[in-house]
């Protein structure tokens, strides 16, 4: 078994004869789209099409090579210059025919038989939920010069704000015991066994937001001042409006998945005061003791040892799942270790058209790493079930895209709470689970909110430090109620989480809500059904790209809409917390 990826599928080099033809093949298609998309009028619509997706295919089968070649390189060497550049050059020969994609998406709202000539050829079948988006969103599109002009502006724009909160979030530095520690390194030491070093670690962080808060707060303005106006020119009632229209979600489905939340808030509630008693505090948790561990589970574990655990697991719920985990260990798909210019963090990347997918973790030997295994794994799954789509139905929405990672978190999870038999350990696992599920539903719902207010008053003024730190404060408050100490919040969230910098995706926090509390209503179907269900939950996954949020959840027979779906998955937490309660009194800590 490898502990580094390969990835000789794609190309065995930057040199290999096959990159630099795939790079030429890239020039010679965009030249074929910026040509065909200036004659599309001239054909019959059928051929039009046709003629476009071809080339969209090809473009995109290439792009899909050439990007994942280099940034998967860049992943694990951060300071390797020739992907540097080659994401460059990429970046811009995408670029490159936005006008002409702007043009097909103007030929596509112009037929008015669409549904007629979808029908007449099977590409054409397959691609319908994609063409009839396109002439969907067609209503909120500008000219072609227009839309050219913004995607150049948004360069020395939102997106140059954006890489400025990067920048300096990524190099300020803390005062922590005689050392300089990186944002990353402090925020971390929130996990630490030591209470003095969280609370520490704690006033280091708020301190050296000080030294970045005015460029961010710029940072911030700018973006949201671009996204309402822009949201203005297109039509769109709201960023909020903007944000569901192209999460292919509908605002009864969010408003639902709110008022549920919103109702069990007091639950989680409880759970941050059973754990601030347990730590002796009295006034409800602080801040600093947001994630202090509880409980003892340390035990560690080899690569092959987190193998053998999982295939364990997964051989009871499916044998694909089971077989493409098999084959990631063993056919090199992971890189496992941290090492000096590898990024940090996990995440998947999958290789449509190979039937595979590429998994970064840096794996320190804790059982949290073998979840985060199963999570990555699990958008590897939902991968390898969308795999048989055509090249262009590649994607599917936010909301969904958490749902098989976030729905193998629960099989592992659940598996590991069963069958502990230590009550420290038990209280350990649990505390873990009940950490990352109020941080999905608490604070994203406190991030949903600060978001909000940002749009709201940026429309009237522009807001300094001082007055985002109070709306941040205001929102932590509303969301966490008597969990958290008032006296110990973080006033300076909204400096240090990138999400809210993005001049493309506005509202980057409740489709984690979404996908937490979905896969938790998925996998209590399983529960209850048992193997059955999985067929029914492989077809669920196997929609995504072609489905509505809705849609996708109908064929598990789930309506969205319904508050009591939300109601349930949140219901399902509850024994959790008492059982939470029941293992810190047998504990005593």
């Amino acid at each position: 078994m490898n502990r580094e990826w390969s990835l000789e599928v794609l190309y065995k080099g930057y040199d290999a004869p096959e990159f630099k033809e795939d790079l030429n093949a890239v020039d010679k298609v965009t030249e074929d789209i910026n040509a065909a998309a200036k004659c599309l009028k001239e054909k019959p619509a059928r051929e039009a099409l046709l003629g476009m997706l071809d080339l969209y295919e090809e473009s995109s089968k290439l792009f899909m090579k050439l990007f994942s070649f280099c940034s998967l390189n860049q992943a694990c060497n951060t300071k390797d210059e020739k992907a540097a550049a080659y994401m460059g050059q990429l970046m811009a020969k995408s670029s490159a025919t936005t006008k002409a994609r702007t043009s097909f998406n103007k030929f596509v709202a112009s037929i008015e038989n669409l549904d007629e000539v979808i029908a007449s050829d099977e590409k054409l079948t397959d691609y319908a939920y994609m063409l009839r988006n396109i002439k969907e969103d067609s209503r909120y599109e500008l000219s072609e010069e227009a839309e050219e002009i913004m995607a150049l502006y948004d360069i020395s724009g939102g997106s140059a704000w954006g890489d400025l909160q990067s920048s300096l979030t990524s190099s300020v530095t803390a005062d922590f015991r005689g050392e300089k520690l990186n944002l990353s390194a402090i925020r971390n030491k929130a996990y630490d066994p030591d209470p003095a070093v969280r609370r520490e670690a704690y006033e280091a962080e708020l301190a050296c937001y000080d030294k970045i808060k005015d460029p961010v707060a710029a940072a911030l303005n700018n973006i949201k001042l671009q996204v309402i106006n822009e949201c203005r020119l297109r039509g769109f009632e709201s960023p909020l409006s903007q944000a569901l229209h192209f999460a292919r979600m509908k605002r009864e489905t969010l408003d639902a998945l709110l008022s549920a939340m919103q109702e069990y808030m007091p639950m989680f509630r409880e759970y941050l005061k059973i754990k601030a008693e347990a730590l002796g505090h009295k006034n409800g948790l602080p801040w600093y003791d947001l994630f202090a561990p509880m409980g003892a589970n340390d035990k560690t574990y080899t690569a092959e040892e987190a193998r053998d655990y999982l295939l364990n697991i997964f051989a009871g719920f499916d044998k694909d799942l089971h077989d493409m985990v098999e084959r990631a260990f063993n056919e090199s798909w992971i890189d496992f270790y941290p090492h000096e210019g590898k990024v940090g963090g996990a995440f998947c990347a999958g290789l449509k058209g190979y039937n595979q997918s590429r998994v970064l973790t840096n794996f320190d030997g804790s059982f949290s790493d073998i979840v985060t295994l199963a999570h990555e794994l699990g958008h590897a799954f939902h991968n390898l079930n969308v795999e048989d789509h055509r090249p262009l139905n590649d994607d599917y929405s936010m909301p969904v895209a958490e749902t098989a990672s976030t729905f193998n978190e629960h099989v592992v999870m659940d598996a590991a709470i069963s069958a502990a038999k230590d009550p420290a350990v038990k209280l350990a696992l649990i505390e873990s689970q009940l950490m990352d599920t109020t941080q999905i539903i608490v604070d994203i719902y406190s991030r949903f909110l600060i978001e909000s207010a940002v749009f709201e008053n940026r429309e009237n003024e522009f807001m300094f430090p001082d007055k985002l730190c109070g709306m941040m404060l205001d929102a932590q408050k509303e969301a966490y109620g008597d969990g958290l100490d008032p006296e110990y919040l973080h006033p300076y969230m909204w400096i240090c989480k990138g999400h809210y910098y993005s001049s493309g995706l506005s509202f980057y926090n409740f489709p984690y809500a979404f996908g937490g509390l979905f896969a938790r209503g998925l996998y209590a179907r399983y529960r209850a059904e048992g193997p059955d269900f999985v067929k029914k939950y492989r077809e669920l996954l196997h929609a995504t790209p072609v489905c509505s949020v809705e849609d996708t959840a109908a064929i598990a027979g789930i309506d969205l809409t319904d508050k009591e779906f939300w109601r349930m998955s949140l219901e399902s937490y509850r024994e959790r917390i008492e059982e939470f309660r029941r293992l810190v009194k047998e504990c005593g800590k």
